[in-house]
């Protein structure tokens, strides 16, 4: 693994956490994006090397892996992604060190990635994100 590449973090409305962070972080938000394949809106923020990911639902009735994230827990800390050179080969080796894979193949991700999660039974209760750059969008 390369580097810690953000933070996500779940939340129930972007129109609202957004000029929260922006406060907070004292920067703008710099990219929303909706990734279908999840049902998930996200907003992008950057401060030196470190990102934060806000992510809301946006499934019908709230029944996305975040609606039911944010029904079950509440919001804050959803997962931390790390920066993998080669996504296909850090998954096997994961795989073949016993941690089990949310899906079988990358998936696209917001923005610009190949994702893939692990199970967080396999890592102490954190959900852990593995994504690597598209070598196009």
């Amino acid at each position: 693994m390369l580097k810690v590449e953000h933070i996500g973090i779940a939340v129930k409305s972007l129109s609202a956490s957004i000029p929260l962070f922006e406060r907070l972080l004292n920067t703008p938000c710099y990219k929303t994006e909706l990734v279908e394949g999840e049902q998930v809106d996200t907003a992008f923020f950057k401060q030196g090397e470190t990102k934060i990911e806000l992510l809301e639902d946006k499934a019908p009735g709230g029944e996305g892996v975040i609606g039911k994230y944010l029904q079950k827990r509440g919001e804050g800390v959803h997962h931390i992604a790390f920066a993998v050179a080669d996504l296909k080969a850090e998954m096997q080796r994961l795989a073949e060190q016993g941690f089990t894979l949310l899906n079988e193949q990358p998936k696209l991700g917001a923005d610009n990635k190949w994702v893939c999660f692990l199970h967080p039974r396999d890592t102490q209760g954190l959900l852990v994100e593995l994504c690597m750059e598209r070598a196009e969008p």
